[in-house]
């Protein structure tokens, strides 16, 4: 019987993957799908949490499931390299996320966000509070000259962006607000340069993307009409494309630069202007999948998308500007074994 995943997170790069379960903590190159590392529960015990620092040998991961080894409010890290955990720290409460760049580690609790300066030396820079926020929703930019921090806001449907680039101990906070939705915000997605904002709320119809510099509203698309939960929202690694899956067993690919190539409404298709959302460039539909998905753009040459479903398949389809969409990639990843020198080694 395959181990429960408890959480599924993507590198910055798109080109690998953490899998969390209930037997340990699983490493997978996403394209071509190979697993290269696996983190028995002996080692690391079950895992509700794991993130990546790009593609280095550095792990967070955070205990919960059916056998934990750590608890809760523990974030460790882990080198693969040393083979061992470097670091541990405690919180005052369950933690629900975390996120990893070259100086700095974030976590993320229900009611707070902890920014640490790291990995050495590895020291709490600022604690800021925030509204409740029981489903951990943080992004950080990975590109070391942006550092943006954005979570949700105290207003219903706003959200708030921190530049941390010269936050340093003692230094106060002062967030930037951008009014995203009328409802509360569930998903929300920077592309690897911070420039780019998606947002997506409760629901689930409209996607919308700022430009974070000026706060200003970009574009607005239309995932569909009927009400749904967002599962993921992801840029592409050149920011041209975002991805949105739900809970209707769709993912819709926007094209996000070029913005021409989405799909035009019946209006726009005869020349009446509107102030319609755009819809999607290309769309695909997971067959017979009941569980979460989440989805990242792979693959050099060609534009993929593969899916990653909370049951433990794997699902890689090509899309192209025509609109067209095929799967060309199927697969079980936690059936595959190990496989040999992976990291870059984290200085």
């Amino acid at each position: 019987m395959a181990p429960t995943i408890q959480h599924i997170e993507f590198n910055s790069a798109q080109d690998c993957f953490a899998v969390g379960t209930d037997a340990g903590v699983r490493v997978f190159s996403s394209d071509p799908l190979v697993e290269v590392r696996n983190l028995n529960v002996t080692t690391v015990g079950s895992v509700k949490l794991c993130a990546m620092l790009h593609r280095t040998n550095l792990l967070a991961i955070v205990g919960g499931g059916s056998h934990p080894k750590f608890a809760d409010n523990s974030v460790l890290i882990w080198d693969d390299v040393a083979r061992k955990f470097v670091l541990e720290l405690t919180l005052p409460g369950p933690i629900l996320n975390v996120l990893l760049a070259y100086s700095k580690l974030i976590v993320v609790l229900a009611r707070q966000i902890h920014v640490f300066s790291f990995p050495n030396p590895c020291v709490r820079i600022s604690t800021q509070e925030t509204r409740e926020n029981f489903h951990g929703l943080c992004q950080l930019s990975s590109d070391p000259n942006s550092e943006l921090l954005v979570y949700p806001g105290f207003k219903i449907g706003s959200v708030q962006l921190v530049d941390m680039r010269n936050l340093t101990k003692g230094s106060s906070i002062a967030p930037a607000t951008v009014n995203a939705h009328q409802s509360e915000v569930t998903r929300i997605a920077l592309n690897n340069q911070g420039t780019l904002l998606a947002t997506g709320s409760t629901k689930g119809t409209v996607v919308r993307v700022f430009d974070t510099r000026t706060r200003q509203l970009m574009s607005e698309f239309r995932r569909g009409s009927d009400p749904a939960n967002l599962q993921c929202l992801r840029f592409s690694p050149c920011s041209s494309f975002l991805c949105v899956s739900s809970d209707k067993g769709t993912v819709h690919i926007f094209a996000v630069r070029d913005k021409q190539s989405n799909r035009k409404t019946l209006l726009q298709q005869v020349g009446i202007v509107t102030d319609e959302a755009q819809r999607s460039l290309a769309q695909f539909s997971l067959p017979d999948i009941e569980t979460a998905c989440t989805c990242a753009f792979v693959g050099t040459g060609k534009q993929s998308v593969v899916a990653l479903c909370y049951d433990g398949t794997y699902h890689r389809f090509q899309f192209s500007l025509d609109g067209s969409c095929n799967r060309d990639g199927f697969d079980h990843f936690l059936d595959l074994g190990d496989e040999q020198e992976f990291w870059t080694v984290a200085e």
